[in-house]
């Protein structure tokens, strides 16, 4: 039994008790489109949460390789949306688009789990090549150079080469490898599960595409305009996300690091297939919503028996190919990405200039500062999947006692602590009644979700509590807070790295701080973004506005990848060579974007009181 699942239990019981009672109260499309988005959100979140594993573990990416592999993977899975809400609007309509959004996803996950043999390290010296034996993932992970018939551990030498430990003094090779006198290569296990993986990557972009601007739509279509429902219903859609999210990261993440990474993506893979399913049987429920803007020009021919519906997916094919090209080259998203965002933003000067008055100058000037401001709250939150990771595999003890706790149950021992503490006791686990009180680094992110679910609701009453009183922050206001508060969560990182062990190892409870730190900002900023876009935009800028939403949310993604590398370590087959110097290089990064972050937020608080009379009465709050 493991404490991570009780806890995650004992979560998802407090917390889905009241809103399965509210739903009662709204259209059964909505359980629809909650368990269908759930289930989309457990594949994705379950995936991303391995990547960064899979890429330094499997494939053997440097750490530097993989931050920017997998900065690009996320900048297009948040760029795609933009394609695939046109199409859905102008061609395929909402239900369709997530149908077939969804399929795209059911593949790409199951792609995922076709792991192929590991990429092996290999080390040249005098023209004889060793290659370095691993077995297990994650914390469990161990490394060992292969010498003749022996295994020997090794670390850094005081020169920056390598000493290799109990070496016979017979052997081929020096213990002390002095550095430049030997190279170290990759060789990859077979090519073509390296191409399976990028054709994977690609079917999720797509199908994200797709799926994640429609399925939101056809939660709006299911209420009138003025539907007091309307809000509450989007806050029940928000739980499914991250209730799908939180035991996306608690078992897949466990999954793939115990049992492997087939395992590990396949769980995202048949977690997606449920979301289809769901989606397709619960059709009917969603009362002729989001059907095609004009059927009878979707069935029209145009290439023999090809008609537009055919050509659009025909289409899509296209993209796949387009984007199977583009995903493993950073640079090359980044050579998409700013033109894109160059010329929307081009656009909407032009348009400025051209019929804008102060009022629209100011109100676009205010949704633009508040689109920055979220820029760069993104691209520190989404460290999550990448630098993040890696020191919480790294540099975090992740076990939940300090020391193991024993006491007679049920005739029999009760023993609370890691598997590595069970080792270390003696006892078969056969004899004991054992309570793991250790997670696995993926695990960790299912902190923000587990904190979403519990402080949504507390933060929806302090709103409303300070609302009715006339004391509702402004959205700048809110976003200098969130922006503040995720930069703290970096900061406390750096000053647990004073409590590290021996081993380089940071209390978990600094871990879990810091992410209810950017938890409680992700819910100062994420929930009024949005709205905040389409109340300031003029009628014809709306939905260019909300394309540089979320095109910022795109570049987000790009500039977290590029902070990440930063942050990253030399390693050996995977493994860091100096976990001391590994702890130094990440919380030197973290020092820096804490402290940033931070002073930015201080920034809005302080533009708040001069720029919230931009909004021009937009806002019931800023319009003062």
């Amino acid at each position: 039994m493991s404490i991570v699942f009780f806890a995650g239990l004992i979560v998802t019981l407090v917390t889905c008790i009241p809103v399965i009672w509210q739903l009662r109260n709204h259209p059964r499309g909505l359980v629809v489109l909650f368990l269908t988005e759930m289930w989309e959100r457990f594949s994705y979140y379950g995936m991303r949460g391995l990547l960064i594993f899979y890429l330094t573990e499997q494939f053997l990416f440097s750490d530097r390789a993989a931050a920017a592999q997998y900065g690009a993977y996320t900048t297009l899975v948040y760029l795609l949306p933009l394609i695939g809400g046109i199409v859905a609007d102008r061609y395929l309509g909402n239900r369709k688009a997530v149908a077939f959004g969804a399929l795209l996803l059911v593949f790409g996950h199951l792609t995922m789990a076709v792991e192929g043999p590991p990429a092996q390290q290999q080390l040249t010296y005098h023209g004889q090549t060793y290659t370095f034996a691993t077995e297990g993932r994650g914390e469990a992970r161990h490394v060992q150079l292969q010498v003749g018939a022996g295994r020997y551990d090794y670390g850094p030498s005081s020169d920056g080469g390598l000493e290799i430990r109990g070496l016979p003094a017979d052997a081929p090779l020096p213990a002390q490898l002095k550095k430049g006198d030997f190279t170290l290569s990759v060789k990859d296990g077979r090519p073509i599960y390296q191409d399976f993986f990028f054709l994977a990557l690609s079917l999720i972009v797509v199908g994200v595409g797709f799926l994640k601007s429609s399925i939101s739509s056809i939660v709006g279509q299911l209420y009138e305009q003025n539907d007091p429902r309307r809000d509450p219903g989007f806050t029940l859609y928000y739980y499914g996300i991250n209730l799908g999210s939180f035991w996306a990261a608690v078992l897949c993440g466990w999954l793939g690091e115990s049992y492997g990474w087939s395992v590990g993506f396949g769980a995202a893979g048949v977690g997606m297939m449920a979301g289809f399913l769901v989606f397709v049987i619960g059709r009917p429920l969603l009362q002729g919503k989001g059907e095609p803007p004009n059927p009878a020009e979707l069935k029209r021919k145009v290439l023999g028996p090809i008609n537009v519906e055919n050509l659009v997916y025909l289409a899509s094919a296209v993209v796949l190919g387009v984007v199977y090209f583009v995903v493993g080259d950073n640079k090359l998203v980044g050579l998409l990405l700013l033109p894109v965002a160059g010329a929307t933003l081009l656009y909407v000067f032009w348009w400025l200039y051209k019929n804008g008055g102060r009022k629209e100058w100011e109100r676009v000037f205010l949704a633009l500062t508040l689109v920055a401001g979220a820029t760069v709250f993104w691209a520190l939150f989404e460290q999550a999947g990448s630098s993040l990771n890696l020191f919480a595999e790294r540099n975090v003890n992740l076990t939940l006692v300090g020391a193991p706790i024993r006491m007679p149950f049920l005739g029999r021992e009760l023993f609370i602590g890691s598997r590595v503490m069970l080792a270390q006791s003696g006892l078969p686990p056969s004899s004991v009644w054992w309570v793991d009180a250790g997670m696995t680094a993926a695990q960790a992110q299912s902190f923000n979700a587990g904190f979403i679910l519990i402080f949504v609701p507390v933060f929806a009453a302090l709103w409303s509590w300070l609302g009715k009183r006339g004391k509702d922050p402004d959205p700048l206001t809110k976003f200098g807070l969130a922006l503040i508060q995720v930069g703290l969560g970096f900061l406390i990182l750096v000053y647990g790295a004073k409590y590290a062990d021996i081993h380089a190892r940071t209390p978990l409870v600094f871990l879990a701080l810091s992410y209810l730190l950017q938890t409680t900002g992700e819910l100062c900023l994420s929930p009024i973004g949005l709205s905040q876009i389409t109340k300031l935009a003029p009628p014809v800028l709306i939905s260019t506005l909300m394309a540089v939403w979320f095109l910022a949310s795109s570049l987000a993604q790009y500039v977290g990848g590029f902070i990440a590398q930063f942050a990253g370590s030399d390693t050996v087959a995977g493994q860091v060579l100096n976990p001391k110097l590994a702890l130094a290089t990440t919380i030197n990064v973290f020092s820096i974007i804490g402290f940033a972050a931070a002073g930015v937020g201080v920034l809005y608080l302080l533009m708040s009181p001069f720029l919230k009379k931009w909004s021009h009465g937009s806002d019931n709050v800023t319009g003062g």
